[in-house]
């Protein structure tokens, strides 16, 4: 598993409990994260990097989604598949990762952690925000 895709999973997990359970504070996130990519500082960097601005972008990154999740509220989606958009949603709008890389990321994130409908799922809303960026 590449290295980034790992940091990404991390970032995964803490924006899921952060939508479950409220935001961490920045250092107790930065410690969680640092232990998980076992002290290597250049993929904590990233991670807290992807982490904190997918939380402050959050409102940005969702009002993009609805508007493209068709007959569907963000508050519906499955809590997995919600925050694996919001995390491809901040790397295509607000980060220098290219579209495509954040899209095809994204899709293995839901297939590992998301339901047999996911991937599919988080592909087509993730594509148009990427199709719509470029636009």
């Amino acid at each position: 598993m590449s290295t980034r895709r790992r940091a990404r999973e991390i970032v995964l997990q803490m924006l899921y409990e952060s939508d479950i359970n409220g935001t961490r504070d920045t250092e107790s996130s930065r410690r969680f994260i640092r232990s998980r990519m076992q002290g290597r500082k250049a993929l904590t960097d990233f991670a807290c990097d992807l982490l904190a601005g997918t939380l402050s972008h959050r409102d940005e990154i969702d009002e993009q989604l609805a508007k493209l999740a068709t007959n569907w509220t963000l508050p519906r989606m499955p809590v997995v598949d919600r925050n694996v958009l919001r995390l491809g949603g901040y790397e295509i709008l607000f980060s220098d990762t290219p579209g495509r890389v954040a899209v095809n990321e994204s899709i293995v994130l839901a297939k590992r952690y998301g339901d047999k409908n996911s991937p599919r799922f988080v592909n087509g809303i993730l594509d148009r925000l990427m199709k719509e960026k470029e636009a």
